[in-house]
């Protein structure tokens, strides 16, 4: 390695740390204001007071009110809830599948690594959204229907995640005397793959995560996903729609908070995989 690169190294390293700093905190932030949202919220975020609609931001109601009364701080709470409720769940369909898959496919090689890459290159090439809009049509729009079609989405990523680096640890030493020592792939697989690559599956989780937030408040932008009068922060964008030029407050909260749940798991995706790197550890 060159002397310009030594130098750069740690520089890197610092970048690195502050990304998964910043991006740490911001997502603690927003799960924080999701977890307090389990428990209680100002006001009830489903209750319309005609009387209170589309007030400003003041001490009563510190986001101000939507076009029904309702209160926008207790809408914005109970839209984390949502995001990051589907976020985790369709994370987990998408690793929950598609690791075993990509790890299976390295494992066995041959054919059967052909058939699953293959697979997974078709299902990649239906986006979330289609896979959505195909889903609501079938069993009707709903948080759960939005929740599996993003999870489906997800798993070709974390499949084909697992298989690239399965098929790096498989030409280490170790895995080669395991395979001597006539160790099962299963056993090899748990004991030596998938920690091996759980760094890896991190990363792709963090960036699964922004990317799983943004379809849904897609997909309820569209009517597709979280029904009305649950609060949901595309559905809150899609109702600002009408009062943009009158009240455009009404977009900058859901907008504003989508943007930074996305940032803040982005840049902790950034960070983490930065730090993974051992080119950026070299001090």
């Amino acid at each position: 390695m060159s002397v310009l690169d030594l130098s750069a190294a740690p520089r890197r390293h610092r970048s690195s740390m502050w990304l998964t700093i910043v991006g740490g905190v911001l997502v603690t932030l927003v799960v924080l204001m999701a977890l307090v949202a389990t428990v209680a919220t100002p006001y009830d975020p489903v209750h319309a007071i005609a009387e209170d609609r589309l007030q400003g931001p003041s001490w009563t109601h510190l986001f101000g009110t939507d076009q029904f009364g309702r209160d926008t701080l207790s809408r914005i709470m109970a839209g984390a809830k949502i995001s990051l409720t589907v976020g985790a769940l369709a994370v987990t369909i998408g690793a929950v599948v598609g690791v075993p898959l990509g790890v299976g496919a390295a494992m066995l090689g041959g054919r059967i690594d052909a058939v699953i890459a293959r697979t997974v290159d078709v299902v990649m090439a239906f986006p979330a959204l289609l896979l959505a809009i195909v889903a609501g049509a079938a069993f009707g729009s709903s948080t759960t229907t939005a929740t599996l079609a993003i999870g489906v989405a997800a798993i070709p990523g974390f499949a084909r995640i697992a298989r690239a680096g399965t098929l790096t640890v498989k030409t280490f030493d170790y895995i080669a005397a395991a395979r001597t020592s006539n160790v099962s792939p299963i056993t090899i697989a748990i004991t030596h793959v998938i920690p091996n690559i759980a760094g890896l599956i991190i990363v792709q989780a963090t960036v699964g995560f922004s990317l799983a937030i943004l379809a849904e408040a897609g997909l309820s932008f569209l009517g597709l996903g979280t029904p009305p009068p649950h609060a949901s922060w595309g559905r809150m964008l899609a109702d600002s729609q009408g009062f943009l030029g009158s009240h455009p407050i009404l977009a900058l909260w859901p907008g504003l908070f989508i943007a930074i749940t996305v940032l803040g798991f982005n840049l902790l995706g950034d960070g983490l995989r930065d730090h993974a790197d051992p080119r950026t550890r070299m001090a």
